[in-house]
């Protein structure tokens, strides 16, 4: 598995409003939205290219495009709904689907309770969208349904890491490439990421924690 943060001044200058308490949610949605570009940009970056004939005003010429479709946008419910605004604006042909996962309260394991996936997600590959990954736990039953389903390209895009949730992933799923805004100290003993940023859900839609 491949962890990468992005060394880009513009999107750690999003990061620290996205941090900052102060910050109200509809603020936040747009960071959230805009940090969501700016990963899908970074992820795709190396997705499988072809050439085709492009008549410019001047000329025709050969010019690089994409080999395939776009790959598919799936946001684990709920907070991941915040950067799919932004990943639409680098794949506004993706297909989009959902994954909802609640904690079941007797294992403590994360439990579906929604899959609505593209009939042709295996064929696209899916970017993953989460904004935290804390313990890793939703990350790693979300790649596992995806699989279930046929899709093997997975990438995922996080706005904040621990190292807990990297190493998670990396157990479990050691072939989804990770791209994060941040990679965080760690978790404290409740389970929330140090320093973060918080419940990115009920900051962006400005719901109170519970």
């Amino acid at each position: 598995m491949t962890l990468t943060v992005p060394r880009h001044t513009l999107l750690a200058h999003r990061m620290a409003a996205l941090r900052d308490a102060a910050t109200p949610p509809e603020a936040f949605r747009r960071l959230l939205a805009e940090i969501g570009t700016i990963l899908a940009v970074a992820a795709t970056a190396d997705l499988p290219g072809a050439t085709r004939a492009v008549a410019t005003p001047m000329e025709t010429m050969t010019h690089p495009v994409l080999a395939g479709p776009e790959p598919a946008l799936v946001p684990i419910l709920r907070a991941g709904l915040g950067l799919l605004e932004g990943a639409r604006r680098v794949l506004p042909d993706a297909p989009v689907g959902h994954i909802g996962l609640a904690r079941n309260e007797h294992t403590l394991q994360p439990a579906e309770y929604l899959r609505r996936l593209p009939p042709d997600a295996a064929a696209r590959g899916v970017l993953l969208l989460d904004p935290m990954l804390a313990t890793g736990g939703s990350a790693v039953a979300a790649c596992t349904l995806l699989k279930s389903a046929g899709v093997t390209a997975i990438r995922m895009l996080v706005v904040v890491a621990a190292p807990e949730g990297v190493a998670a992933m990396a157990a479990a799923h050691p072939d989804v490439p990770i791209w994060a805004a941040a990679l965080d100290r760690g978790l404290n003993a409740q389970g929330f990421i140090m320093p973060g940023l918080g419940d990115a859900g009920d900051r962006c839609f400005g719901t109170e924690a519970g």
